[in-house]
């Protein structure tokens, strides 16, 4: 009983702050304003911290996965408090169906950006390497005069490399990139901030949450947590600008195309709405009966 007092405490506090109205529209403003300035916590941020190295628990298990871990979490919570209300398969699938949505622009995304950084980049491989360490003399002047330094070595192009068999073969690959993490994370983040934003409005018109539902909202609200601390840790310790910079923008656009572009256009067979469509009206129709 202590316990579940504590509980609906906790989740009642998060979801009147994920509610707040002045929160739901400056988020992604407070999101943007991270990933332009974060880079510069690299200037205070130790070399030796835990989160430096990209090994980090954090980052093979969390963030490699930050997609599924999203769609598990919010999938979740998403089919159980639409389903508790209405006992509605079809409208818990229509509003899973941004899930699928955002995972498809998800996919494009990392698809499109595989094809760009093929198309722009180059495989190298250093020439030093190559001829174990020796570089002959005509060589070695021409680097010199290329305005390499004497540390530095030459560079082969490979052509018809893959940026994946390029790095993959241990060599140098160079072009143009955007930050995939910075992307998924930005990405996430306001997600998790859409979905869950219902929960606030419907819990004040006395909707039923049981302790599970309160548990899944309360994972979300720790995912979306982490996902601004990984963010920012990516942002300090491993600064890459412009990349992060628009990955992130990227990640913003792809956010308020769907859920502040298509999904207001209402439920329909091409469009699945916005969050909390049917959900809020029946809660205060079941309300107003009690």
């Amino acid at each position: 009983m202590f316990l579940n007092s504590i509980l609906v405490v906790v989740t009642n506090l998060a979801a009147g702050l994920l509610g707040n109205a002045s929160f739901r529209r400056h988020f992604h403003l407070l999101l943007s304003g991270l990933v332009l300035f974060g880079p510069a916590l690299s200037l205070w941020v130790s070399q030796y911290s835990i989160f430096a190295n990209k090994s980090h628990y954090l980052y093979r298990k969390f963030l490699q996965s930050g997609w599924g871990w999203t769609c598990v979490f919010v999938g979740s919570f998403v089919f159980l408090l639409y389903f508790s209300v209405r006992q509605s398969l079809a409208l818990s699938l229509r509003h899973l169906s941004r899930l699928l949505t955002a995972g498809l622009l998800w996919t494009g995304f990392r698809r499109a950006l595989s094809l760009l950084e093929n198309a722009t980049g180059s495989c190298y491989e250093p020439l030093s390497s190559s001829l174990g360490g020796q570089l002959p003399q005509g060589l070695s002047g021409a680097g010199s005069g290329a305005g390499l330094g004497a540390g530095q070595a030459l560079l082969l192009l490979r052509e018809g490399e893959t940026k994946a068999t390029c790095l993959k073969s241990g060599l140098l690959w160079r072009g143009y990139e955007v930050s995939e993490d910075a992307f998924l994370l930005c990405l996430c983040c306001l997600l998790l901030a859409e979905e869950t934003a219902v929960f606030g409005p419907y819990l004040a018109l006395g909707g039923p949450s049981g302790a599970p539902l309160r548990l899944l909202f309360l994972f979300c609200v720790f995912l979306l947590g982490l996902w601004v601390f990984l963010l920012l840790c990516l942002l300090a310790h491993f600064p890459q600008f412009p990349t992060q910079l628009l990955g992130g923008a990227l990640g913003c656009l792809g956010w308020r195309s769907l859920y502040q572009g298509w999904y207001r256009m209402g439920p329909s067979w091409y469009c699945p709405g916005r969050p909390g469509v049917g959900l809020l009206t029946t809660a205060e129709k079941a309300r107003e009966r009690t």
